[in-house]
């Protein structure tokens, strides 16, 4: 029929009305009153393209249809065997919460409807020998009416009808009624669907290219993981975004977490006995229904969770790791093309950080073919001219016959030789490469203090408190080097400073009143303009907070409190 159907392929409502009721001639004089009835029930069900408010609607307008109390659709899941959606109309969302966990369909009547999508229509639902019960706080409802919705000719769902109004049974021309009803849900179930997966590739897609550019925009590896796990924690609408890694000792640790309390997590190391992980490191996909009870599922942390996907971040064959997002237990399970998408951006993301890895070798070779040179430079000529300076000093100072004049030279030649002993110090610490870098936390901290130097022109003072090698483990040490990094390089880049002191303190008590270790790190430059850039300070925050620590800046030792102090700490 012309203008039938636009160029996007959907189906008019008018003309699916006019289809849909053609069955209706030749019927009663009151089946045909109540078609205009119909017809804007159909209208008031084709409006809208969101797919869950689509349902909402088919569920309000078919209890008004065929005035009843309560109505229902259940979607039956992709393999047939289900539900994996249950909507409903008539029942308040208290006394939702009240009854608990919806209809599996696996059972009872509704298991009946999966197996058997036909017309039911009961007089007392209750004395069906297929019928179960109702589970505790659900309401009475004895007559029904079950109708099947279908899409593109395969079975969507049932929509189900309880409690007609008045006390009586559903008649015959409730059910005409409501199969047509059914016949134009079906297409506007199938209209919304195709919206929402379209909708549904453009957020992925999005934040597949969100991911790439913040990966390849710089910034150090674990800021990377964490950009992966908010992304897909927000495209998977779960609960969490965790990104996993392969451990040292063999299994996989738990390196980035988007969640409500990231701490509880972080650091944990999944067992290599796990046959998830097993899985995992050789590429392939899992997916769980539920994650708090999964034999698969050993770790302690999975109790709390229920649908989960685990894919693997792996590009050109190369496994780099795995990103999980689980939802809350009892949560809606994840569709056959949401698994498909988290396991297209999962490849993505791997493309992407494997792309920021070159790129950050590329820059970190940069730098130590640019230390060699500078320590080159430093050793052959700035040493050698040092010294040269110092043996004229002390030949002027032998020749000298003024006390005054020969104590004042002999204190510019040890200065001299302090000078020279410094930058021997730096120049050995431009030329360690990562792999020398010492295990011990106070070392690591003098040597970021040591390369500091040299582009600041002087040597930040520091001061140890407590046993720091002792008392701080390997993943709060390693990102306060960073955050110590982080600091450094932001007074030497903005604050214009002369002058800075670095604290480190592992005998302080946090707010909360768990032992902690601080860093402090004050300069006397020009402190953080209004309206500056907070980029740094947030990567401070970000990993304090991961930690289930905090990070924040006030004044600094500059007169009147000039220049700024950076606080970072987290718990032992």
């Amino acid at each position: 029929m012309p203008g039938a159907s636009g160029a996007s392929g959907v189906l008019d409502p008018l003309v699916a009305a006019t289809q849909a009721t053609r069955s209706l001639h030749g019927l009663s004089t009151e089946l045909t009153a109540r078609v205009p009835q119909l017809l804007e029930a159909m209208r008031s069900v084709g409006t809208g393209l969101e797919l869950h408010s689509t349902l909402d609607r088919i569920c309000e307008t078919a209890a008004e249809l065929a005035d009843a109390r309560y109505a229902a659709i259940g979607v039956v899941d992709t393999e047939g065997r289900g539900l994996s959606d249950f909507v409903t109309h008539g029942i308040s969302p208290e006394l939702v919460r009240k009854i608990g966990h919806r209809p599996d369909g696996k059972r009872g009547l509704l298991g009946a409807l999966i197996s058997h999508p036909d017309t039911v229509r009961l007089a007392d639902l209750t004395k069906d020998p297929r019928a179960e019960g109702f589970p505790a706080h659900h309401p009475s409802m004895t007559t029904f009416l079950g109708v099947p919705i279908r899409v593109q000719g395969e079975i969507f769902g049932n929509l189900y009808l309880a409690e007609k109004n008045g006390g009586g049974e559903f008649n015959d021309y409730d059910v005409h009624m409501v199969r047509v009803l059914a016949t134009e849900a079906g297409i506007a179930i199938g209209n919304a669907r195709l919206y929402e997966a379209a909708t549904q590739r453009e957020r992925w897609i999005d934040g597949s290219v969100a991911v790439t550019t913040a990966l390849l925009s710089g910034g150090d590896a674990d800021d990377a993981l964490a950009v992966v796990a908010e992304q897909a924690r927000r495209l998977a609408d779960s609960s969490a975004g965790i990104v996993m890694l392969p451990a040292e000792e063999g299994g996989m640790e738990i390196v980035a977490v988007s969640a409500e309390n990231p701490a509880t997590s972080l650091g944990v190391v999944v067992p290599a006995e796990s046959p998830v992980v097993d899985r995992l490191l050789r590429g392939e996909p899992v997916f769980v229904d539920d994650a708090s009870s999964d034999p698969r599922m050993v770790s302690k942390l999975t109790s709390q969770y229920g649908p989960c996907m685990m894919v693997p971040l792996q590009s050109g064959g190369r496994v780099l790791g795995a990103l999980v997002t689980p939802r809350a237990r009892g949560g809606r399970p994840f569709t056959e093309a949401e698994r498909t998408l988290a396991t297209q951006f999962a490849s993505q993301a791997a493309l992407a950080l494997m792309m920021a890895e070159a790129q950050r070798d590329r820059e970190r070779l940069a730098v130590f073919e640019d230390r060699d040179r500078i320590a080159r430079d430093l050793h052959d000529l700035v040493i050698q001219r040092l010294f040269a300076t110092g043996m004229m000093l002390e030949g002027a100072q032998r020749r000298s016959i003024v006390p005054e004049v020969r104590d004042g030279v002999g204190k510019a030649v040890d200065e001299l030789d302090v000078t020279i002993q410094e930058i021997r110090t730096a120049i050995f610490a431009l030329q360690q490469g990562p792999a020398e870098a010492p295990s011990g936390l106070r070392t690591r901290v003098l040597r970021e203090i040591n390369m500091a130097a040299v582009p600041l022109g002087f040597k930040p003072a520091h001061r140890f408190l407590g046993p720091i090698d002792a008392v701080v483990g390997e993943l709060t040490g390693k990102n306060l080097i960073a955050a110590l990094r982080e600091a450094l390089s932001n007074a030497f880049r903005h604050a214009e400073a002369s002058r800075i002191e670095v604290l480190l303190d592992c005998t302080v008590t946090l707010a909360d009143g768990r032992p902690g270790v601080r860093l402090e790190v004050a300069d006397d430059g020009v402190g953080i303009p209004e309206g500056g850039r907070r980029s740094g300070l947030r990567n401070l925050r970000r990993r304090a907070e991961s930690l289930g620590g905090a990070s924040s800046y006030g004044p600094g030792i500059g007169e009147y409190g000039g220049g700024t102090t950076v606080v970072w700490e987290a718990p032992l």
